[in-house]
């Protein structure tokens, strides 16, 4: 999916905001049209998560290594696994557990510090709160356990920290009722934001369920021509993708490979694009999408 109009103007507005820190109007002026460079190059012609990769490499080039995250993402992690007991013993009190696994893995995905401006801990702990009283559509669920049903290989691509929490424990519930599932997760390649990577993976106790794999670059998306062989073999020998977040959205809407996407809308263009309000969640296969105009 290329970048739109909207995405354009946020991302060249926040390379303006993230520079005022510097002193040197001159070098500002010329990266910023550096950056102007690069949409009128690739704008038109590829999404934005490849964009912003291009644009985290020029950064780095003109004034360093971009914020590091690495402190807010240990949090979260922490966070959500403090919260993990507590979250499995609600999913399991219910009468179909993977389907309400659906409803917090949703809400776990506004952990975003790239389409959430500020992102507020007290925002999360209600979305988290209200998170079982949502609902999943029954026709999509229904077709969703038909392809697991169906399938024999799984490919799980996740987004950010912390919600990579709750990616396991919907991967615990797939794996306990579809056995003869073979499924991998799939995590970012390197830092980006607050993107998750092996090193999170490995943190919250994800690789001791499942093969996780890195995919090989740093876009905060799955964008497949910059993906690894390893990544891009295991996601065209998958039965079932799962696709997590805004970012996987983005880059893999219109590629062929019709995943199911979960995720929340944050940001006025995936309001827009979907009709729903801020932070109501998308839970739906590709082939069954209307992205409104």
């Amino acid at each position: 999916m290329n970048a739109s109009s909207m995405c354009v103007s946020c991302m060249i507005a926040k390379q303006e905001k993230t520079i005022r820190q510097f002193g040197d109007e001159t070098k500002k002026t010329e990266y910023m049209h550096r950056v102007l460079e690069i949409f009128y190059r690739h704008g038109q012609t590829e999404s934005a998560p490849w964009i912003a990769e291009q644009i985290n490499r020029l950064y780095r080039e003109f004034w360093g290594q971009a914020e590091d995250y690495r402190e807010q993402k240990q949090s979260y992690n922490r966070l959500l696994l403090a919260m993990e007991s507590e979250i499995e013993r609600r999913v399991r009190t219910v009468r179909d557990p993977l389907r309400e696994c659906i409803k917090y893995v949703c809400a776990a995905n506004y952990i975003d510090f790239s389409a959430v401006e500020h992102v507020s801990g007290q925002t999360f702990e209600k979305l988290m709160e209200k998170a079982g009283r949502e609902c999943v559509a029954d026709e999509e669920y229904r077709r969703f356990r038909k392809d697991l049903e169906n399938a024999k290989e799984l490919v799980y691509l996740t987004d950010n920290c912390g919600e990579i929490v709750l990616d396991k424990l919907f991967i615990r519930h797939i794996k306990e009722q579809f056995p003869g599932l073979r499924i991998t997760a799939i995590v970012r390649g390197e830092d980006v934001i607050n993107d998750a990577t092996l090193e999170d993976a490995r943190e919250v106790g994800l690789t001791d369920l499942v093969p996780c794999i890195g995919n090989g670059n740093a876009a905060p998306g799955t964008v497949i021509k910059r993906l690894s062989r390893e990544a891009k073999e295991a996601l065209y020998s998958a039965d079932v993708i799962i696709s997590k977040g805004q970012g996987n959205f983005e880059s893999l809407y219109g590629e062929g490979l019709t995943p199911w996407y979960l995720f929340l809308c944050k940001c006025e263009l995936f309001v827009r694009r979907f009709g729903l309000a801020q932070y109501e969640s998308v839970f739906a296969r590709e082939d069954r999408i209307a992205i409104q105009s």
